[in-house]
């Protein structure tokens, strides 16, 4: 889906391949109340921050999660959604809000169909499952 992607940039009609490469908690690393989704956009770094208060909002709203997965596909579509735009004018941190977290997070699981069928991160290979490249299974999951 968003995790690993190629756009093309409106205005020079450049191919760029995006890749997630990491979520990071703001709080710690600039004081900021967001989680960080840093992108690799034709390997030049890009980070989308979403701000706290949507996982806040979205329990309130629904019940619902944002899980680490969900998190990367609704930025990755905020990011292919900006380069096709034309927005990304190749800063290196862009800022959601809180209302385009909830919209494109419920635009990606009802592309997905459920939460459940989100890619796993990270992407290892794309024909192997990272739980099984990583050895992690469950108890009583199939090695």
């Amino acid at each position: 889906m968003y995790e690993d992607f190629k756009v093309t940039d409106r205005w020079t009609g450049e191919q760029l391949h995006c890749q997630w490469k990491g979520t990071i908690v703001a709080i710690a690393t600039r004081h900021a109340d967001a989680t960080d989704i840093r992108f690799s956009v034709n390997q030049r770094p890009v980070w989308i921050a979403l701000p706290n208060l949507a996982w806040v909002e979205l329990k309130r709203k629904t019940g619902h999660v944002i899980t680490d997965y969900l998190a990367a596909q609704t930025a990755g579509l905020y990011l292919k959604r900006a380069i096709e735009s034309g927005y990304d004018n190749g800063r290196e941190m862009y800022t959601m809000t809180v209302d385009e977290v909830l919209e494109l997070a419920d635009k990606v699981v009802h592309e997905a169909g459920n939460t459940l069928n989100l890619p796993s991160l990270p992407l290892i290979n794309e024909n192997v499952r990272a739980e099984d490249d990583m050895a992690i299974h469950l108890p009583g999951e199939p090695a």
